[in-house]
């Protein structure tokens, strides 16, 4: 069963996305990351080119003849054939089509109320469905 961790009042998703994925990378993880908003995926797309000098985050969108032999899958189509399910990052205020194919899943919560309401509603049909689930606050500073 997926594993699901909540990470909530984060400031800025895109920022926090990068870092996420750079810590899952260093643990040598396959990431995929959902984000429905094309535009946002697109700013993530870039992010990830420039986040650090010293980190190389390889990545590509899902679909890309590539795809099987790199770590990072970026998909605005939750319903699309993946190469790797060990962790899928939810950028939606939805809960993903097929997210139990997944090890582990991490929703990002932003900090404004909407987000909150969607991932308190998520929180509990995951419990209610007996997931495993955690929850952190995101440090503000």
């Amino acid at each position: 069963m997926t594993r699901i961790d909540f990470h909530s009042n984060v400031p800025d998703k895109l920022n926090y996305t990068c870092r996420l994925i750079r810590k899952a990378r260093a643990a040598q993880c396959k990431i995929v990351v959902f984000d429905n908003n094309k535009a946002q995926l697109e700013a993530l797309n870039n992010a990830l080119w420039t986040f650090s000098e010293a980190d190389f985050l390889p990545h590509v969108m899902a679909g890309d003849r590539l795809a099987e032999q790199t770590p990072v899958i970026l998909t605005y189509d939750d319903t699309v054939p993946l190469p790797h399910h060990d962790i899928l990052i939810n950028l939606t205020d939805v809960s993903p089509a097929h997210f139990d194919q997944f090890e582990r899943m991490i929703e990002i919560i932003a900090i404004d109320e909407n987000a909150k309401l969607a991932g308190r509603e998520r929180y509990r049909f995951y419990q209610q469905q007996g997931h495993t689930l955690s929850h952190t606050t995101a440090k503000t500073t």
